[in-house]
This record gives C-alpha cells, sequence and structure tokens, in this order.
C-alpha cells in the first residue's frame, strides 16, 4: 500500500459554544493541515497522486478557511472543533475532486494538538 502526505495551513478565529471553559470565548489558531492519499497501484510516472493535484485541492479549500470567523461559515455555526474542521476539509475535497484517493485529513491547532477524519 502506498501513502502520501502534502501539508497546508491556515488563520482563523473560532469559538466553542458548547465549551465550558477558555475556549468559549473568541480566539484564534495558526492550524496546520495534512491531506493524505492511499491506494495499491501506481500510474503514470510510478506516482499514487501528483503532489501538486493534491496541493492545489487542498489549498483551494484552505482559501475559504483562512482569515475567516470559523462560527461564521453555516457547517461549523457554533462549534468549529478540529474534528469538524478536518471533517470538512475532507468532504470538500472530495466532492471538488472525486478521483483523488484522499485517505485522511489531519487538523493541528497546535503543534501537540491534532483531529484525524478518515471515513474508516
Amino acid at each position: 500500500m502506498y501513502e502520501v502526505r502534502v501539508e497546508g495551513g491556515f488563520a482563523a478565529a473560532h469559538r466553542l459554544l458548547h465549551y465550558n471553559g477558555k475556549c468559549e470565548k473568541l480566539h484564534g489558531h495558526n492550524y496546520k493541515v495534512r491531506v493524505w492519499a492511499k491506494g495499491s497501484s501506481l500510474g503514470e510516472g510510478g506516482m499514487l497522486v501528483d503532489f501538486s493535484l493534491l496541493k492545489a485541492a487542498m489549498a483551494k479549500i484552505l482559501s475559504v478557511l483562512d482569515h475567516s470567523d470559523l462560527n461564521e461559515i453555516e457547517v461549523f455555526k457554533q462549534d468549529p472543533s478540529a474534528e469538524r474542521i478536518a471533517r470538512y476539509i475532507f468532504d470538500s475535497i472530495k466532492t471538488e475532486e472525486p478521483g483523488l484517493p484522499l485517505s485522511a485529513v489531519e487538523v493541528f491547532e497546535t503543534e501537540t494538538s491534532m483531529a484525524r477524519y478518515s471515513p474508516d
């Protein structure tokens, strides 16, 4: 099995309305995002997927999130958790580029705290 990964990032603000603590207040993160693809066969040129295609698909979605208040995006409305952001990025890439062998998305709020979404 082959796996490839690309990384990107975005800066955004959010607040978690159903959280009892400091994250209820508006605050921001410099999110790091990792997008994973997985497959058992290689295409032309001996690649699972061209890195540039994966990066472009990720960048398109991250540009929507960058420098935003995530709570103002309908899908996140009240609680834009790292878990929900990871799912949103995954689903958005799959919708925009259904041919990509996407397997998972990781969203880091900090260097030590992240959430991962995969459909399995």
